[in-house]
């Protein structure tokens, strides 16, 4: 695998489910120190609505500005009723973010879950301008998983014919890593896809 080719897959959005659990990938923005609870915090600090607007489709705006208007004038009240309202606008922007996404609202995620390593490391390569790091523990995961689906073919492949047990363990493995192939090379050819258009097309 060369880095050349693997520079080509990073930014496939499609890679990390080769990495992560699926709950993970999907859940990363409904936490409460997830990017879009961060975006409506900064936008409640700022009076900038625009900042977490962002996180949300066209049409879901009004929904937005109408909720940050109202969050807005019951947070003054008292610090409980500021932290209800803040509240509010965090499930409200979460759940219309998900919408996009073309994923079910199940609430606000408490923030300090484990979200795995490809994640957190995504976020510090953005954060840092440096995606060295991220580079190589997808490296390290893809090659780890690659070799490790090939042993099990390898190690299964030559079964008695008459033994349907092991043929079935030897089909078992075969369709496990031709998944796995599959799923890599679609990653590494089909080019990126907008967040958006990724929800549309599932």
């Amino acid at each position: 695998m060369t880095r050349k080719w693997f520079a080509a897959a990073l930014g496939i959005a499609g890679l990390p489910l080769l990495l992560l659990r699926a709950d993970n990938a999907y859940a990363h923005c409904d936490g409460l120190d997830g990017p879009v609870v961060t975006a409506a915090r900064k936008a409640l600090e700022t009076n900038n609505v625009n900042l977490v607007l962002v996180w949300v489709q066209k049409e879901q705006e009004p929904e937005v500005n109408a909720v940050f208007r109202e969050v807005l004038a019951v947070r003054k009240l008292s610090p409980e009723s500021r932290a209800l309202a803040d509240r509010q606008l965090f499930e409200t922007v979460v759940r219309l973010h998900r919408a996009g996404e073309g994923a079910p609202y199940t609430g606000v995620v408490p923030a300090g879950r484990d979200l795995g390593p490809a994640i957190p490391a995504a976020d510090r390569a953005i954060e840092s301008g440096d995606a060295a790091a991220l580079e190589r523990l997808l490296e390290q995961e893809l090659r780890g998983g690659l070799r490790e689906a090939f042993a099990r073919v390898q190690a299964t492949r030559r079964y008695d014919p008459n033994d349907v047990t092991a043929g079935r363990a030897y089909v078992k493995a075969y369709v496990e890593y031709i998944h796995f192939v599959e799923r890599l090379h679609e990653a590494a050819s089909r080019g990126a896809a907008g967040h958006y258009a990724e929800a549309a097309e599932r």
